[in-house]
């Protein structure tokens, strides 16, 4: 029987965006969703209810490979290949003093996330973007008004921090770990829990966004 290889990657992580992109699949498992096989989830396959499993260990020439293969009959996994992996678009501009910024719209017309800052280079403002793709999937959220820290294990480099302003509503930040802030909501809500439904919309909708740059 031939093989047919549908999509295959390959690239560095960290130990904690390892964690996040496992946490990503068994997620999907558990809820019996379809799972991403690529960060962006541009390709999904529908596994079934029961599939066998193999883990293997070994050192070879100085480098050690641990490989977890999981296997369904091909009747029982639907695969995507074009799966729609997000509802939002990264939209790139310049603004009125030729600073380069981003915003997240929602296919229903809403911001839902900007990089509050302009940069001098287009560059940095794509690094930007990217940084949220890569982050906001799997950070921690918190709620600093009640001092709460982020657990120590897993998450991203990022943390989504809950506050009140000084006019008492609810906003959200997603700070990076170097101290610096790569994207916050933009507005107050009157609720926390209106907060974390915006937050939630960034974490499932940033990673496969496409970016298209527009005039302001």
């Amino acid at each position: 029987m031939s093989e047919d290889t549908i999509h295959e990657s390959k690239r560095s992580r960290t130990r904690q965006g390892l964690a996040t992109y496992l946490r990503r699949i068994a997620r999907a498992l558990g809820r019996g969703e379809p799972v991403p096989v690529d960060d962006a989830g541009t390709v999904t396959v529908d596994a079934g209810a029961t599939g066998d499993v193999e883990v293997e260990l070994e050192r070879e020439d100085g480098t050690v490979h641990f490989e977890i293969e999981m296997e369904w009959p091909d009747e029982a996994a639907a695969i995507d290949e074009d799966a729609a992996a997000s509802k939002a678009t990264f939209e790139l501009y310049a603004d009125s003093a030729d600073q380069f910024r981003w915003r997240l719209r929602h296919d229903n017309g809403n911001i839902i996330a900007d990089g509050g800052e302009g940069y001098s280079d287009k560059r940095d403002a794509r690094s930007g973007i990217e940084s949220v793709q890569r982050n906001a999937p799997g950070a921690h959220v918190i709620d600093v008004s009640r001092d709460e820290e982020a657990p120590d294990e897993g998450g991203s480099d990022a943390t989504f921090e809950l506050f009140r302003d000084n006019a008492d509503e609810y906003r959200w930040r997603l700070r990076h770990d170097n101290g610096n802030i790569i994207a916050d909501g933009g507005q107050g809500y009157a609720s926390k829990q209106k907060a974390k439904q915006g937050l939630r919309s960034v974490k499932s909708n940033a990673p496969g966004a496409a970016v298209e740059e527009t005039d302001e």
